[in-house]
């Protein structure tokens, strides 16, 4: 079914103004379609904001890429639809380049009756006018078919083009009607062209547009005699146009079309009109339309009686029809009652909305006020701490100048220092660099974090020359700090400083030929693995130089940094402690058994470092010692120190301490090194107060071991074997605790008990053989 009124909408508020024109127009019998031009979509855009044609698209994307556009089309039909409630209305969506063409097609094949239009604006209608666009309602008036009635609803004024009405006897007549809404206002007159025939429409006062009875009869009588000679007085393509200021009627073909003043009555009060005139002035319609033809042509009086039927039964037929509309202006009245009741509502609810709007503005307005207050508040606050902050600034400043200051002075003093100290030998950078070739790669020996070590010869002396990098201040710190201990230190297990040259950070050691203990202990290079008991005597020896330190008066020092990497080598395998750039005198040592917190910057190397001074901060001359029970468990096992402490301590409580021994050697004593181990985990206790004495007990044990060492070695560079009735068949060693077993045979006991332990699941043998035992006084006698 072909829509009544089509209202073509764009989303503005011109659009809206028609819509509403239209609801208060046309009755809610007719049927409205809110209908909406799309332009053709032929490209969409790409991320990277190029463009791709709909042609180059997948079918399935495009039909997905159109149908998410027609739904966002839809929703432009949203607000119209609610503006339209109650009444119900249909969409219409076309597409096309231009709108003009899009709604014309439309309108010619549904055949629309009457199409409702928006005005342009008037700054949209001079660009449309410079960019060579379209004038959309211009294009609608000039081009739209005759059966459609147009109508253009500006601000003040509708425009409108009403479709011709057919005459049974001659051709189609059209009318251009111009409503004016203003009220004792007249505007400009408005031309419309089209084709040859022109026609000049003049606004008219919205008080002029009710015609007076006569002048209503004299306009019946004129249509209905333009009716009934169309087809001898008026040329194809003629207008009737019905003049409101005179009280006469005029048929004007189509070239003698002069300006002439149109009105246009609305639905309501046409008909109203209409009925006023069919029912008060037949008579006068009849007699108008008599002497019309009265002088013109002489007729008989049968024919006027003819004539007299005829009219009265038009006037039948248009008292029908005045009554038709009679009905249909009462049903119109009735729905235009419902409107204002709703629009009634609506106002109500509107006020409300307003009364609360302005509520709320108030709760708004204070809410900024007290938001206004705030920010002046914060405003002041950070003006004051900006103040503060410069101050602050100002301070720091001045305070960085004075450390400056304070640090030149103490560098100028340290210079003269050191110039002025005679306890080194003061080596020039020149004989440092002739000696070294200029630190050359292929004299470089050794490179940590301290910095590099390089081999060379001064005075056909050997040594090592250490250079620092001093491009921090602690570095230099570090530098002082191992030349005024070295300086002061004269013990043979520590390392000899020879000389230094203060100004490029050197220090001159005498050379070490084995290295480093961690080199041969690892057997880098491919060395030989160290003999157990060299390893005895690395131990005692590294335990005396620690003691040395921890007793220098009048304050001990401890060496923080204790490890086989810092442990030297000569050639006869003689150890000595260096590197003691991180050591500490002690200027008030800390009881065992006082915990005492300090803020202080850790020193050491991770696994070597005391638990206590890691958690606390506070140093002790038992830190170094928790280091040498490391080193002591690292020469037994020749593992790394992770995790060392825990496997030792397990082996040894399940009695398989031998399965953890260093395995590169072979001829392991069988008690003296368990002891050894036994005295590196009391050294290695977590707690300070669990370590024993370095001087009154540790010493005096490793130099039992060492002792019992050398006493197997001296045997056996001088070829001497006891009788083999004075060795432990187990040990092949001379038995120093001997017992006599179940089987006769003497052992010594440590063995013998070591043996059973082991090996008493596959004998299964008598319980007298696992445990009885009884001195061998004659063989322990002899040995002694």
């Amino acid at each position: 079914m072909a829509a009544a009124v089509v209202v073509v909408v764009n989303g503005t508020h011109r659009s809206r103004r028609a819509l509403r024109w239209a609801l208060q127009k046309f009755p809610p019998s007719d049927r409205i379609v809110l209908a909406h031009v799309l332009p053709p979509l032929v490209s969409v855009p790409t991320p990277s904001g190029n463009k791709i044609l709909m042609s180059e698209i997948r079918t399935d994307v495009s039909a997905r890429i159109l149908h998410d556009r027609k739904l966002k089309a839809e929703e432009n039909f949203i607000p119209f639809k609610k503006l339209c409630q109650p009444r119900e209305v249909g969409t219409l969506l076309l597409e096309d380049d231009s709108p003009a063409a899009a709604l014309l097609k439309y309108a010619s094949e549904s055949g629309v009756k009457n199409l409702v239009l928006g005005s342009a604006s008037s700054s949209n209608c001079f660009m449309r006018k410079f960019k060579g666009g379209e004038d959309l309602p211009a294009s609608i008036l000039e081009l739209a078919p005759n059966t459609c009635s147009i109508y253009v609803v500006l601000r003040k004024k509708i425009l409108t083009r009403v479709s011709n009405t057919s005459c049974s006897r001659g051709p189609i007549t059209s009318q251009l009607h111009h409503s004016n809404l203003l009220n004792k206002t007249s505007g400009p007159s408005l031309l419309s062209q089209r084709g040859s025939n022109r026609v000049i429409l003049k606004e008219v006062p919205h008080s002029q547009s009710s015609l007076s009875s006569t002048h209503r009869t004299t306009l019946s009588i004129a249509q209905r005699v333009s009716e009934d000679t169309c087809s001898q007085s008026v040329s194809p393509g003629g207008f009737a146009i019905r003049n409101g200021g005179r009280a006469e009627a005029t048929v004007l073909s189509a070239s003698d079309a002069e300006i002439s003043e149109v009105t246009v009555l609305s639905p309501i009060s046409e008909r109203k009109q209409l009925k006023s005139e069919t029912l008060q002035t037949p008579t006068l319609k009849a007699l108008d339309y008599k002497n019309a033809f009265q002088y013109a042509f002489p007729v008989s009086h049968s024919t006027n009686l003819l004539e007299a039927q005829v009219e009265v039964e038009k006037l039948k037929i248009e008292l029908s029809n005045t009554f038709a509309l009679y009905n249909q202006a009462c049903q119109e009245l009735a729905y235009v009652k419902n409107k204002v009741h709703v629009l009634s509502s609506e106002c109500s609810e509107e006020a409300s909305n307003v009364k609360d709007a302005l509520e709320r503005e108030e709760t708004l307005k204070r809410s900024a006020e007290e938001e206004k207050t705030k920010h002046l508040e914060i405003i002041k606050e950070v003006e004051e701490a900006r103040q503060l902050f410069a101050r602050e600034a100002y301070g720091r400043q001045k305070a960085e100048m004075n450390a400056l200051k304070v640090s030149f002075e103490r560098k100028k003093l340290i210079d003269s220092l050191l110039l002025s100290d005679k306890r080194y030998r003061r080596y020039s950078i020149e004989e440092i660099l002739a000696a070294t070739e200029g630190f050359s790669d292929s004299k470089k020996i050794g490179e940590g974090g301290y910095g590099k070590v390089y081999k060379c010869s001064i005075d056909y002396t050997p040594v090592a020359v250490k250079v620092l990098r001093l491009d921090a201040p602690d570095k230099k710190e570090e530098f002082l700090k191992e030349v005024e201990v070295l300086s002061q230190l004269c013990h043979p297990h520590l390392l000899l400083l020879l000389g230094a040259c203060p100004e490029n950070g050197c220090l001159v050691y005498e050379y070490m030929d084995n290295g480093s203990l961690e080199d041969r202990l690892f057997c880098r290079n491919n060395t030989p693995p160290i003999p157990w008991y060299t390893r005895f005597q690395i131990i005692l020896e590294v335990a005396q130089g620690l003691a040395f330190l921890h007793g220098m008066k009048p304050e001990p020092i401890v060496h923080r940094d204790l490890k086989p990497g810092n442990i030297l080598l000569d050639v006869n395998y003689v150890s000595k402690i260096g590197d003691v750039g991180l050591a500490k005198f002690l200027t008030e040592i800390v009881p065992d058994s006082v915990t005492e917190y300090h803020e202080t910057v850790l020193a050491g190397t991770l696994y070597y470092m005391d638990p206590e001074y890691q958690r606390t901060g506070t140093i002790r001359p038992k830190s170094d010692l928790y280091a040498l029970g490391v080193v002591i468990l690292q020469l037994l096992t020749g593992k790394h120190p992770a995790g060392l402490l825990t496997a030792v301590e397990n082996a040894i409580k399940t009695g398989s301490f031998r399965d953890i021994l260093d395995k590169s050697i072979t001829d392991w004593p069988l008690v003296s090194p368990e002891k050894l181990a036994c005295i590196g985990l009391k050294c290695s206790s977590l707690r300070c107060r669990d370590r024993p004495d370095l001087e009154s007990e540790v010493i005096p044990q490793l130099e039992a071991l060492v002792d019992i060492a050398d006493g197997r070695v001296r045997l056996r560079q001088i070829n001497v074997y006891a009788p083999s009735h004075y060795l432990c068949p187990i040990l092949q060693e001379v038995m120093g605790d001997p017992h006599i077993a179940a089987d006769g045979f003497t052992y010594e006991h440590i063995a013998i008990k070591k043996w059973l332990e082991k090996y008493i699941g596959i004998l299964q043998i008598l319980d007298e053989v696992t445990g009885n035992f009884c001195w061998s006084f004659e063989v322990l006698r002899t040995v002694q």
